[in-house]
């Protein structure tokens, strides 16, 4: 009987060897005969299917879906994630951060403060009639000619290469504390620019502006006063705030401005 035993062990446990090995390969899992499906049950992976991108996050490798040039996943379902927008800054020079994207008080005090590079000055100045506003782009000044010969003299910045121009305009339209809103041809170049900001301290177009025409160009005050003296604008004339200031308070609409 002992025999019988140490020859039936080692051969059973080599049969059931050999059927897990069977089952292995084929993927089953042995069930031993015990059910109706022959001694085999349906076959069972043990690997999930990997998700999808969209299902998961930590799989987005950045192309997928985001940023597909050859619109390889085009988004039928509309369960794709927007495109983030380029973080929108307040100042129109490109060099410059702006740190908030709210406009800031309106204070005509603090706006006073902050003086230009270039001193204001009284020069004799002939030629043009008396209250007329004459702007040398080439000399970055603004002269507003007086009745006895002379004229006030103020740095400016103006249009940067490919942006400047020449003309008469007239002021069709003053404002204090001016909102801002970018013309579409301004945002497609720079699209981090806000669709529009209300007037304060941090508004590009400063505490005054002066609108020339119908043309969307103005002379107006800035935030960046160290820009004064330089082409660095779209087109519009900067002055700094004092200077816009006062300016705004010696000239009316209707008044002449000629661009040189």
């Amino acid at each position: 009987m002992k025999t019988t035993k140490f020859v039936l062990l080692p051969a059973l446990a080599l049969l059931m060897a050999s059927t897990a090995a069977h089952a292995q390969e084929w993927r089953y899992l042995p069930d031993y005969g015990d059910d109706l499906d022959g001694g085999y049950v349906a076959p069972r992976y043990l690997r999930e299917a990997p998700p999808r991108y969209r299902d998961d996050p930590h799989l987005d490798d950045g192309y997928y879906y985001r940023g597909d040039p050859y619109n390889y996943n085009d988004d039928e379902d509309g369960d794709f994630p927007p495109a983030p927008r380029p973080r929108r800054q307040a100042s129109i020079d490109r060099n410059a951060v702006s740190p908030q994207f709210s406009p800031g008080l309106k204070d005509d005090k603090r706006a006073s403060l902050a003086q230009s590079p270039i001193p204001r000055t009284v020069v004799r100045f002939s030629g043009y009639d008396p209250g007329t506003i004459v702007i040398s782009t080439k000399e970055k000044r603004l002269y507003l000619v007086l009745d006895d010969g002379t004229a006030l003299k103020y740095g400016i910045g103006v249009g940067k290469q490919g942006f400047s121009w020449k003309g008469t305009e007239t002021i069709s339209r003053k404002a204090e504390w001016p909102g801002w809103t970018p013309p579409k041809e301004m945002i497609a170049r720079r699209p981090e620019l806000p669709d529009h900001m209300e007037g304060g301290l941090n508004n590009p177009l400063g505490a005054r502006a002066l609108y020339l025409g119908s043309t969307l160009y103005r002379i107006h005050g800035t935030n960046e006063p160290n820009s004064i003296g330089k082409a660095v604008s779209s087109g519009c004339i900067r002055m700094a705030n004092p200077d816009v200031m006062d300016l705004y308070g010696r000239v009316g609409v209707g008044t002449k401005v000629v661009v040189l």
